[in-house]
């Protein structure tokens, strides 16, 4: 079963390796280069590592950040896939595990989760199937040359179901993965679409971890000059997929599955209450046994891009404090960054603890 971004049957012929998630830092060369073999990867990983010990305060475990699997990024800029967009490639510009590192040391995290930037973008390559298997196989080899620093969200050739059943038993099983990374939408088709039942049926046995970042959706591309899909529509792509979740059955009918929203679930905790009367109509009657409000607080939410009181001051309001997670969006934010931040809010010593770690560590308990 197969969809593409854009079109049912035709990938949108656009340039661009990265998200639009906000700021500047090391990007990757524009220049593609030559494909290197899956063990070649491998080996370039190995030869940078340098099993930097983790600082021993706080131990902040990072839900939320991105890598450059050369593999993916090669592929993306040979195929010509997704939007063009100078300034995220700027921030990858001599990225590397080692930048990374010394970056979770600078801000006290010991572990870092990762995930490759835009893997919209990567549904639409032809070629999705084979840089999915080399990006988790990277990432492996990562954690492997990083002992305990870094896990990863296995990359899925969405939207392909079979395939990624496929994947998933493999990064899972073999691998030994954190969990799986699926993206708020892929065309039209939202993380909670029927579509994808048979992934979260495997999912659900498993008892597995969703962890779903946003992008900008097709068709709110260019909708205002100067204002990029980070501003405002990562935003509300985050509160549609939290809906198609919601109001699809998916969360209610595969209760074991968790997932993680990013960005401290969007704009959802500011609209909540249209959520609860939403579910609270006839066309919607029995869907929620145990109502709309108990699903949305069964849901994890990482702070990244929304350390700020706004969007604490809401999410607080929302979430149990056992299901707020710390996350930076590397390398568009850091640990450093984003902890003065959740400090400055007011949480206290407890709180700060839960949420830079603890919660975390029930959730991945081999992190403790």
């Amino acid at each position: 079963m197969t969809f593409v971004l854009g079109s049912s049957t035709t990938a949108p012929a656009r340039r661009g390796l990265w998200c639009s998630c906000c700021r500047t830092l090391p990007g990757l060369g524009a220049a593609p280069a030559r494909r290197k073999s899956s063990k070649a990867a491998r080996s370039a990983v190995s030869k940078k590592a340098k099993r930097a010990p983790a600082r021993p305060s706080p131990q902040r475990i990072d839900v939320h950040h991105h890598i450059a699997p050369p593999a993916y990024v090669t592929a993306m800029a040979v195929a010509g896939v997704g939007e063009r967009n100078p300034y995220q490639e700027e921030v990858y510009r001599g990225w590397s595990p080692q930048v990374a590192v010394d970056s979770m040391d600078e801000g006290g995290t010991a572990t870092a989760i990762t995930s490759i930037t835009n893997g919209a973008a990567l549904a639409a390559h032809p070629d999705r199937i084979r840089i999915a298997r080399e990006c988790n196989e990277y990432a492996a080899q990562l954690a492997r040359d990083y002992p305990g620093r870094f896990g990863h969200f296995a990359t899925l050739p969405m939207p392909d179901v079979d395939a990624c059943l496929k994947e998933m038993e493999y990064a899972l099983d073999v691998l030994h993965m954190d969990g799986v990374d699926i993206r708020t939408s892929y065309g039209r088709h939202y993380l909670g679409d029927p579509a994808f039942a048979p992934i979260y049926e495997e999912l659900d046995r498993r008892k597995a971890i969703v962890y779903s970042h946003p992008h900008g959706p097709d068709f709110a591309k260019g909708l205002l000059p100067g204002v990029p899909g980070s501003t405002i529509e990562f935003c509300a792509d985050t509160a549609r997929a939290i809906a198609s979740v919601l109001f699809a059955g998916t969360a209610v009918r595969y209760p074991q599955v968790r997932f993680i929203f990013s960005h401290s679930g969007g704009v959802v905790p500011f609209i909540t209450e249209r959520f609860t009367r939403l579910a609270a109509r006839k066309d919607h009657a029995g869907k929620f046994p145990r109502g709309v409000l108990y699903e949305l607080k069964k849901l994890y939410y990482e702070v990244a891009q929304a350390a700020h009181p706004w969007a604490l001051s809401s999410l607080t309001l929302l979430a149990p404090m056992t299901h707020i997670l710390f996350g930076t969006d590397f390398p568009y934010r850091t640990s450093k960054e984003i902890g003065r931040q959740l400090a400055a809010f007011g949480f206290s010593a407890s709180d700060l603890q839960a949420i830079n770690r603890g919660n975390a560590v029930r959730l991945f308990p081999r992190y403790k």
